[in-house]
């Protein structure tokens, strides 16, 4: 998914059969950089021979994709990875792999295993990760508005701006750290008021579409390729997005059984929108997440650029969870997958490079694989929702042997005051002291009145 939330807890992993809690880094850098970490994530080494489809995978057109993530790693740090262990791992070893120049797979998996660690990777608790494929849509549209085309996509308007609201605000599913309009302190259009014209007449449309199916699936995606009358391709990409968290329709149509779990793929939920458009707006507007675009000039032949800021290669790029991963990582997928047709489940097994995200990429362990451009990769596209084996590869620089070594261990439970309770009177004994509480009674008042009086009272027999 091009362009761009979990929970921070103590991250686990196995090693050597043991469990280890954070991953942190060994490469002892200057001006004591931040240890590496993995959090809400078990990790456990094994040995290349482990990894099913290693040896036989073309480890060279891995190379070439791998190649293309360190040309832009090594000219320097991003906005918040300065003091990054891993960042700095990783940069060691692309600037190894530019002088590198292998001359075919072997050459190039003798590379991979020479600088890098194998290490499968999964969600705390769980035994596998999660995949989804994307690709980018070929759609007809017009640079004018017609009675045909009328669904605008909207460049990225001026007043948009990220920025920390003054006061705190409390919203339901979005952060304080959100989008808002320049002037005022509301939230963003959402995707419901936007669609009715809450930016119309701001100069503000790239292009029209025919439908707005077209457009949603085209901002689920990320980039878009517009046809068109004359022929030519417009490229559009990823530019912005309106603050508001992405909702996943398809969870709302399995939760309503629109749609079996087990057949549910962006087919579905197309033609199920497309022969139900009343509810199909009602379930489309339930994602107020809403992209704004831009346009490229990329060529017809050019792949589009991902998060990085590199092509996307088909087949070896994926998208990763930006706040969890490092853009340049390899990772080394295992899952059967329904490349073929839908019922037509192959091994697939290959190195790729994380190149992109997305909003709805959230995770250790989860991927979506770009396919390219078109039908037959959309169709391939929307039937992945697969589990899958993550191998990540770590680079040598980082000992996670030596990082188990350092790993704090929790803090011991805090020590409380033992209560002692007190034995339960027995039904015998409570009814004797309440008797003699009464007998008792008699006399306190007796003694109260002898006090005020100074006369004993007299009582009959």
């Amino acid at each position: 998914m091009i362009g761009s939330r979990w929970s921070f807890s103590a991250s686990c992993g196995r090693l050597a059969g043991a469990a280890i809690g954070l991953f942190a880094g060994a490469a002892a850098l200057a001006s004591e950089p931040d240890p590496f970490r993995i959090f809400n994530s078990q990790l456990e080494p094994v040995a290349w021979s482990e990894i099913d489809g290693w040896a036989v995978d073309d480890q060279a057109t891995a190379f070439a994709t791998y190649l293309n993530s360190c040309k832009v790693m090594v000219r320097g740090n991003p906005a918040g990875r300065e003091r990054s262990t891993l960042y700095a791992a990783l940069q060691s070893v692309c600037r190894r792999a530019i002088n590198a120049h292998p001359r075919d797979a072997d050459a190039a998996r003798a590379f991979f295993e020479a600088n890098f660690r194998p290490m499968r990777i999964a969600p705390l608790g769980e035994s596998s990760g999660f995949l989804t494929g994307y690709y980018e849509p070929i759609i007809e549209g017009s640079r004018v508005a017609t009675d045909e085309f009328k669904v605008p996509i909207y460049r990225t308007p001026p007043n948009l701006a990220l920025r920390v609201p003054r006061k705190k605000v409390a919203v339901a599913g979005v952060s304080n750290w959100r989008r808002f309009a320049r002037r005022g302190t509301n939230f963003y259009y959402d995707r419901t008021a936007i669609e009715e014209g809450a930016l119309s007449g701001r100069n503000l449309e790239i292009c029209w579409l025919k439908d707005p199916t077209d457009l949603f699936f085209a901002q689920i995606q990320g980039s878009v390729r517009v046809k068109l009358a004359d022929g030519t391709m417009m490229r559009l990409n990823y530019d912005s997005q309106n603050g508001w968290p992405y909702t996943p329709i398809g969870r709302i149509l399995i939760e309503r059984n629109a749609v079996p779990k087990d057949e549910m793929s962006m087919d579905r939920i197309r033609d199920w929108m497309q022969a139900n458009p009343d509810e199909g707006k009602e379930l489309r507007r339930r994602n107020k997440s809403f992209v704004f675009f831009r346009e490229t000039g990329l060529a017809p032949h050019e792949e589009p650029v991902g998060a990085q800021g590199i092509s996307l290669t088909p087949g070896r790029s994926i998208a990763t969870d930006k706040n969890i991963h490092i853009y340049g990582t390899p990772f080394f997928i295992e899952a059967e997958l329904p490349i073929e047709g839908e019922k037509s489940v192959k091994k697939f097994r290959r190195l790729m490079v994380s190149q992109d995200t997305g909003g709805a990429i959230i995770g250790p362990a989860r991927a979506d694989l770009y396919f390219g451009a078109g039908d037959e990769p959309a169709h391939v596209a929307g039937r992945i929702r697969h589990p899958g084996q993550f191998t990540m590869l770590v680079p040598r620089e980082i000992d996670p042997v030596a990082a188990g070594v350092h790993t704090p261990l929790p803090r011991p439970r805090p020590a409380f005051a033992k209560i002692e309770e007190k034995p339960e009177k027995s039904e015998k004994s409570s009814e004797k002291s309440a008797h003699d509480q009464k007998q008792q009674e008699p006399n306190k008042q007796d003694q109260k009145k002898e006090a005020n009086t100074g006369r004993k009272p007299v009582h009959s027999q």
